[in-house]
């Protein structure tokens, strides 16, 4: 009886509690993306300038957004709230200063800088980031 106490007493030692919160982060599909960017051409042209963002339809969940940290840097993220399953309303749209907002009723906010969700998420979730690779002359490569 003892050692079953103490079997018992140990597993649920080992459970942490932070593994319901962060199973809450697994509705983003491992949708692929393959996207070349030239920050040359128009619909990229934001994305030549630091702490300037642009969305992209078509790609990863809910579409990607592409952020350029620096003149050495772009980032990109998917462009679903990771907090909760793909919907027309969790698909993250620009409030400015590199911060991007959920449609739905939560209005969950994310940073283009971090990817880390603001205080006042519902969760503790981050947005999905994506590799980026440069190709030589301002052009990108996107992809998982």
């Amino acid at each position: 009886m003892k050692k079953l106490l103490l079997i018992i007493t140990l597993v649920l030692l080992s459970c942490n509690r932070d593994d319901d919160i962060n199973s809450n982060c697994n509705f983003l599909f491992d949708a692929g993306v393959n996207l070349t960017v030239n920050t040359n051409l128009p619909q990229f042209s934001q994305l030549q300038f630091p702490s300037n963002g642009v969305y992209v339809s078509g790609q990863g969940n809910n579409g990607i957004w592409l952020w350029r940290l620096n003149s050495a840097t772009l980032l990109a993220w998917d462009a679903a709230d990771p907090s909760r399953p793909p919907a027309p309303c969790s698909t993250l749209t620009d409030v400015g200063g590199g911060i991007v907002e959920s449609g739905c009723d939560d209005a969950n906010q994310y940073s283009l800088l971090t990817g880390q969700g603001l205080e006042g998420n519902s969760s503790p979730c981050t947005l999905k980031p994506y590799r980026v690779e440069l190709l030589g002359n301002e052009t990108y490569f996107i992809s998982n």
